[in-house]
């Protein structure tokens, strides 16, 4: 039966915010690793190269045709909502069995709270989400055929309890990160005097 099958790794951009790298835009570009073929992950699944490959080629397209849309936070839905977009992926390219992107971060209200998280280098999730099945092989779940890729989202926890990337002089709690994601994303919604908060 096929079912939404989410995935979610630690981002650890590549390109540090405080190195600048923006679009033409001036939009903020962070690269990282978005997939990994072919090796179990923290859900205790793993996707076969031939899968992920054929998926990651199809999504390519989507990426060509400026629409690599992605949320900030897993909805429910097989749709990327658009009051929801945060990034959008630019590039694409296998590294080995790593499937590499580049990010550019959306100024959209969702862009601009993932642009302060990792100003301010807290550790966010890089997701796929898909639709699939899965099937027993051994010691792993194993993604089947019918899998469709559907897009990635940046999301709070990753997948492997305690794989966060630790900001630079900090003691990292799972309660740390919650109160500092908690007011930076306060900061932003009551920059303007008005707070919708309370």
């Amino acid at each position: 039966m096929r079912q939404v099958l989410i995935e979610t790794n630690i981002f650890k951009p590549i390109v540090s915010i405080n190195e600048g790298k923006t679009s033409p835009d001036g939009n903020l570009i962070v690269q990282g690793i978005l997939s990994t073929a072919e090796k179990q992950n923290g859900n205790g699944r793993e996707y076969p190269m031939a899968i992920l490959e054929r998926e990651i080629n199809k999504y390519m397209e989507v990426v060509k045709e400026n629409r690599a849309l992605g949320e900030l936070d897993h909805p429910d839905s097989q749709v990327v909502n658009l009051k929801n977009v945060s990034h959008k992926i630019n590039d694409m390219n296998w590294d080995g069995k790593k499937v590499m992107g580049v990010i550019e971060i959306l100024p959209t209200p969702s862009g601009n709270i993932l642009k302060a998280l990792f100003a301010n280098n807290v550790p966010v999730g890089i997701s796929s989400r898909g639709m699939g099945s899965l099937k027993q092989v051994g010691e792993v779940m194993e993604v089947q055929d019918d899998f469709e890729l559907l897009c990635y989202d940046f999301v709070s926890t990753p997948s492997n309890p305690g794989s966060y990337m630790s900001p630079l002089n900090e003691s990292l709690t799972e309660s740390n990160i919650y109160n500092k994601t908690n007011s930076i994303i306060t900061d932003i919604l009551c920059s303007n005097n008005r707070c919708p908060i309370y």
